[in-house]
């Protein structure tokens, strides 16, 4: 039968329940989140006379988890407003909700036995064909579905979120012996296609994949550290960016999901594995006393106020100091230098990164060493345990954790047979599968053949191909090709990729624009004017683009080269007004943080194609700036001027003020759907949840615009422009937020500028403008603003810091 997602159920509004409700509502599904009833009042409740059976008593479990979901930070919600499509219940009084659902989803107390009821009042209500998953983190799915129908059975899987759902890629998938397979084909398509989710297919085995590993590698690197006299910030300093790793490291991650979690997943898992030689590292003697204290004295970390770090308050401000295991009291930051850390950190690729790393003989490298080893050796010691190739514990490990590689990527940086000589050299057993494939001459698990991907499958000792999903753009490989890489200059290049459709594809450091980017971008006009059918502005960087060269920027500045920067700016402008005026579509595919410039590159586009997680601001203002680039016209046009086009007299003040506020204020988006709201991205535009579908949606998007016909629009005077009375509306907001104290002179300098340019200059009456005049005064802004020596300051101390400076 076939199968369809349009109404859920989610049972448990916990952490994970809630945020699993919230990340349905991102993608567009009516869900009903449901918990129990309270079995007590509170004291405020009986103050006010309230009883158990009153409807806000019944509610307030589930409302109050919902209501630290809305809350949390970073936030579980695209938009505010995402949050209507989440209707909040009881399981007493709205269990009919679970008769009309297409999808229920359990996520409550990990207990056997409250699982098992639940499953059977869902089976009595259940409508034929529903899919019930539970997102337990490891107890056994064929024994939660004990006892149950075989249709339902049939219909049951596991489906496991990382927490936050929004943020964390994995969705680890647990079919049991009973599971229909098309079920399982239909989830593993709706989860990557319509919530954005890697997935990965987990045998039932503990833990699944992604928990069991980090479980036991985790228990591994505390036992070293304890054993070698490694302090928590030094472990926490040679476990996160430097190996690929999130900034939570090690001991982070412990205070982030709590100490009592932790040793109760431990705790759990060491009976589980009965057969597994390594859970031993799971009843460390030092490791376990030291947990045992922690959990008496209620250091469980981030969610009581202490753990392995502690927030103190210092003549120097506010500082995080660190448990010293072996004394139990916390110690001032001592920033740990190592000298292997510092020679390679430059290194760009964390496989080789580490590699080199782990050449050196210092603390760290010895560190390194030891719990990569033990790592990697561990990954392939529970294949086929856990899984049966190698691509999945690889891909369980990046998404579930945000790790840069899985360990066989890992392995194979390191040099499989160079690493296992190293490691039985000091008394390693090495898993044997893996020793094995070096003897058969296979020296890499995983291997480019004719342009295909394959890895070693270690249970017919051969390569196999690497399953492509055709919604996967990927433009090394297309690059890999020479034929199909059209052009090339150091800033960008431009990209055959497929069915006569281009793509620009920047890659400068952070994706910065400069000259060289749009010289690219005039030639993909030039070549427009030939046989393609249209252009994509797409990359694959970590970010879409973080906006100008800013160091470029302010060198020439400095230089008085005003000539050179104002040709620049003149040929951005001119570049993404042929964009937008092109008779063959652009379409820009933003994804991450799309900022200052790289916003403006979107919105001259012909269309936008937005992977979900965009962060899209004209930030500007944060480096005593304003938007060159055609920023300030693109926001009018999309906010102020439908005001005045479709009703006659309106009072476009009030959308004027949004846009003055969105690039004074230098405003991010916390999502494309926020952007949308916003007005960087019209009800047309098309917002992706799978960033890795980006490239191919956005290339779909410009054959769809060619077969329907696309023209573009007409050029002429289309810029609702206020003039003075409009311009003296957003002086009067500068000056009040300067009286107040919230912005410096300069502040109110840029702020004036901005709204001169929004304004179209002192016209003497509101009237419609050609584009150009906006652009023309953006440019004339941009330039004054450069000479400025307060603009320079916040443009280096940006560049130094990270950080705007508010001068």
């Amino acid at each position: 039968m076939g199968y369809a997602i349009n109404k859920v159920v989610v049972i448990g509004a916990g952490t994970m329940g809630a945020a699993i409700a919230a990340h349905l509502a991102n993608a567009g599904i009516q869900s009903t989140l449901l918990d129990i009833v309270p079995w007590e009042l509170t004291p405020k409740e009986e103050a006010q006379g309230l009883t158990l059976a009153h409807p806000e008593v019944k509610n307030r479990i589930v409302r109050e988890g919902w209501e630290r979901c809305v809350k949390a930070r970073p936030n579980n919600l695209f938009a505010p407003d995402v949050a209507e499509r989440v209707t909040l219940g009881n399981l007493v009084d709205d269990f009919d909700a679970v008769g009309e659902a297409d999808w229920i989803v359990e996520a409550i107390v990990e207990r056997l036995d409250i699982k098992q009821p639940l499953m059977a009042r869902i089976e009595a209500v259940r409508k034929p064909g529903s899919i019930v998953s539970t997102n337990t983190s490891g107890i056994p799915i064929a024994a939660i579905a004990e006892g149950r129908s075989d249709d339902f059975k049939a219909h049951f899987l596991g489906t496991h979120f990382f927490n936050p759902p929004r943020y964390l890629k994995l969705l680890e998938l647990i079919p049991h012996p009973q599971t229909d397979p098309a079920v399982l084909d239909f989830m593993a398509e709706f989860s990557t296609r319509t919530l954005g989710k890697g997935v990965v297919m987990c045998k039932d085995t503990p833990n699944f994949i992604a928990n069991r590993f980090i479980s036991i590698v985790g228990a591994y690197t505390l036992n070293y550290a304890l054993d070698h006299g490694y302090t928590v910030e030094e472990v926490d300093a040679l476990t996160g960016p430097v190996i690929g790793h999130p900034k939570t490291a090690t001991f982070r991650l412990y205070d982030l999901v709590g100490m009592d979690v932790m040793a109760h997943v431990n705790a759990n898992l060491y009976p589980a594995i009965p057969d597994d030689p390594h859970r031993e590292v799971l009843k460390h003697a030092q490791a376990g006393a030291l947990t045992e204290t922690m959990l008496a004295s209620g250091w469980l970390g981030n969610k009581t106020g202490q753990g392995f770090y502690k927030q103190v308050k210092t003549e120097e401000g506010r500082q995080f100091w660190t448990l010293d295991p072996a004394t139990l009291e916390y110690q001032a930051p001592a920033k740990p230098r190592f000298d292997s850390v510092g020679k390679h950190k430059d290194v760009a690729h964390p496989g080789e990164r580490i590699k080199r790393i782990c050449a050196e003989d210092d603390r760290a490298a010895q560190f390194i060493w030891a719990t990569t080893a033990f790592g990697i050796n561990y990954a392939a010691s529970v294949v086929p345990e856990v899984s049966d190739d190698i691509l999945s514990i690889d891909n369980a490990n990046k998404w579930g954790f945000n790790h840069e590689l899985g360990p066989f990527e890992i392995w194979d940086a390191l040099g499989v047979a160079e690493s296992v000589m190293r490691m039985e050299a000091e008394g390693m057993a090495v898993t044997p599968w893996v020793k094995e494939m070096l003897d058969a001459g296979h020296t890499h698990f995983y291997r480019r053949a004719n342009g295909t991907l394959e890895m070693y499958d270690p249970a017919s000792k051969e390569y196999v191909a690497v399953e492509k999903d055709p919604r996967e753009i990927v433009l090394k490989d297309v690059k890999a090709d020479g034929n199909r890489v059209i052009a090339r200059n150091p800033s960008a290049s431009l990209v055959d990729i497929g069915h006569g459709v281009l793509c620009l594809e920047v890659h400068t450091k952070m994706n910065a624009l400069d000259g060289d980017v749009f010289q690219m971008g005039q030639r993909a006009l030039e070549e427009l004017e030939k046989d393609w059918v249209g252009l994509v502005v797409g990359n694959q960087g970590e970010h879409f683009g973080a906006g100008a060269n800013l160091f470029m920027v302010a060198m020439a500045a400095q230089q008085g080269e005003w000539a050179q920067l104002e040709g620049i700016v003149k040929l951005m402008q001119d570049t993404l007004m042929a964009f937008h005026y092109s008779p063959k579509p652009v379409v820009s595919a933003p994804f991450g943080m799309v900022l200052g410039g790289a916003g403006e590159v979107m919105m001259g586009s012909s269309a936008i194609c937005a992977a979900a997680e965009s962060y899209i601001g004209q930030v500007e203002a944060g480096v005593g700036l304003v938007p060159s680039g055609g920023g300030c016209k693109e926001l009018l046009r999309r906010i102020v001027s439908p005001v005045a086009k479709s009703t006659p007299n309106a009072d476009t003040l009030p959308f004027l003020q949004r846009v003055f506020e969105i690039i004074a204020m230098a405003k991010v988006s916390a999502s494309a759907e926020e952007a949308r709201q916003w007005g960087f991205l019209t009800p047309c535009d098309r917002i992706v949840m799978n960033p890795d579908h980006l490239l191919h949606e956005a290339k779909r998007m410009v054959l769809e615009m060619v077969a329907a016909g696309y023209r573009p629009p007409v050029r002429g005077k289309e810029i609702w422009a206020m003039g003075v009375s409009g311009l003296a509306a957003l002086e009067i907001m500068a000056w009040s937020l300067k009286e107040a104290g919230y912005v410096s002179e300069h502040d109110v300098l840029i702020a004036n500028k901005t709204a001169h340019i929004l304004c179209g200059g002192r016209l003497s009456q509101p009237q419609w403008v050609d584009p150009q005049v906006i652009l023309e005064l953006e440019r004339e802004a941009f330039m004054s603003l450069l000479g400025e020596q307060k603009t320079i300051d916040r443009i280096w101390h940006m560049l130094n810091t990270g950080k705007p400076l508010r001068n």
